[in-house]
């Protein structure tokens, strides 16, 4: 019994098998052409998909997708439009309009209503674009472009549908108020089947990315948090039953009816390093910069730094952000901009968990995955500005072997998702140093953007404003 646990991202395909023990036996992975994140061509996705898949041999696939994806197809299943992902935020001004007409459809659908959300670009498709919105045969994102290519049938699993802002979380079915605001019918969507379904031969339908991200490192127990920095970030604890967070800074996505991930996910990750090795220190390599950053004390001496140089998500999801540099003085030098960056970074994180813990949820138990983690500096500095201790697995394939995992699970090879936990073993715990812990503690307690009213850095909002260059291609790991 062998399964491949598929992860298509925002950059590249990845193809991994697994035993039925969980023991990794191939891979391969095919980088997409350089494109704009936002807006990709469909074709050239599911085509590399489908290259990933050839190049190794299993006997079931099990399928992950990043979340958020929308792409309109004609009466012959060809694009209308590109394949629009999380980065999009053409829907900027329709997603304000329903944070303040429809508040309730956050809690509904456990979508933050934000640009990145299929139904907030559906409105603005109905809005700006009606010839191609009335041209739409269907409305697909992904998951269900992959899952057509081998099966032949539009389907697509409830936990990439929880992050349309289409589901209504507690039928598991589509909303029809989402519905009547998009102004889709939902002949025009895929037919909604669980994770666990087998919707083709040896094609199990899978979930989303950020879920299963979880998955991959056994973070599906309450109270253990999933945490990821790629090019963006998230931080996602799994839950029991649908969770609402009164104060809607937080998303809550399906895995499967009894596990639901809840958390907030940030779009300015490893591209603020990328951005800061551009703008900063083109001559140095990454390993080098970090190394110059790791010479700047804990908190910078006294430089802050707002992430945002690309539209912000969790937890005040909020398009307008812009990214600055407040407290700047002579005496800081290269290494304190770049750490004051990353630390930026880690701070956005540790809101969201501090979102968390004021929902009401425990977090006991950190693990991290991620580009970020082949950097020992980086490491600690999560470990310190977070407060806890963190578990870095042994396994980097995150999402890919969370797939595999469920996989495995809808097969009986495994008899529940906590006993796939024993399959994962942590190959480094990071414990905060107390000193740099407390200074972040302090540095938190006074932090400018904490709320959503100062999160628009802006001489008025922060203090002070720094225009901060988009990545040349700020190659996304994540949408959830």
């Amino acid at each position: 019994m062998t399964v491949l646990g598929l992860d298509v991202g925002t950059t590249a395909a990845k193809a991994t098998v697994f035993d039925a023990a969980g023991e990794r036996l191939d891979h391969a992975e095919i980088v997409y052409p350089d494109m704009d994140p936002a807006a990709q061509d469909p074709e050239v996705v599911v085509d590399a998909a489908m290259r990933a898949m050839q190049q190794v041999e299993a006997s079931t696939v099990s399928c992950c997708t990043a979340m958020h994806g929308l792409v309109a197809l004609d009466e012959h299943d060809k694009p209308l439009t590109p394949l629009l992902t999380w980065a999009d935020t053409r829907a900027a001004d329709q997603a304000e309009r329903l944070k303040r007409e429809h508040p309730d459809l956050h809690d509904r659908t456990g979508t933050p209503l934000h640009p990145m959300s299929p139904l907030t670009k559906l409105v603005w498709f109905r809005e700006r674009e009606p010839e191609i919105h009335a041209a739409a045969r269907r409305w697909v994102g992904l998951k269900e472009l992959v899952l057509h290519r081998l099966t032949g049938r539009w389907v697509v699993d409830w936990s990439v549908a929880s992050g349309t802002g289409l589901l209504d979380l507690a039928t598991l079915d589509w909303c029809p108020e989402a519905l009547e605001l998009a102004g889709v019918e939902r002949s025009q969507l895929a037919e909604l089947v669980a994770p666990t379904d087998l919707v083709g031969e040896g094609v199990i339908a899978g979930a989303g990315d950020g879920p299963l991200a979880n998955l991959g490192v056994g973070a599906v127990r309450p109270g253990v948090a999933a945490c990821s920095i790629g090019t963006s970030g998230a931080l996602r604890l799994m839950v029991e039953r649908p969770a609402i967070d009164p104060m809607r800074r937080l998303f809550c996505y399906a895995l499967t009816k009894d596990r639901w991930a809840i958390g907030g996910a940030i779009n300015n990750g490893g591209v603020v390093l990328e951005w800061a090795h551009e703008a900063l220190a083109p001559e140095l390599t990454v390993a080098e910069l970090l190394d110059v950053a790791s010479t700047a004390p804990p908190g910078s001496d006294g430089l802050l730094m707002a992430p945002y140089l690309l539209a912000e998500r969790g937890p005040h999801w909020d398009v307008r952000a812009t990214g600055a540099y407040i407290g700047l003085r002579r005496r800081h030098g290269r290494a304190h901009l770049v750490r004051a960056a990353l630390e930026g970074v880690c701070q956005q994180l540790n809101l969201v968990l501090e979102s968390l813990e004021a929902a009401g949820q425990q977090v006991r138990e950190i693990r991290a995955t991620g580009g970020f983690a082949r950097s020992a500096f980086w490491r600690q500095l999560l470990a310190d500005v977070l407060g806890r201790p963190i578990g870095f697995p042994e396994r980097r394939e995150g999402s890919g072997f969370g797939a595999a995992l469920l996989g495995l699970k809808a097969l009986g090879e495994i008899e529940s998702l906590d006993a796939a936990i024993g399959r994962l073993r942590i190959a480094e715990v990071v414990e905060p140093d107390p000193q740099a812990a407390a200074i972040y503690r302090d540095i938190l307690s006074t932090w400018p953007w904490r709320s959503s009213s100062t999160t628009s850095s802006s001489p008025s909002a922060a203090g002070g404003s720094s225009k901060a260059p988009r990545s040349r291609s700020p190659r996304a790991s994540g949408s959830a």
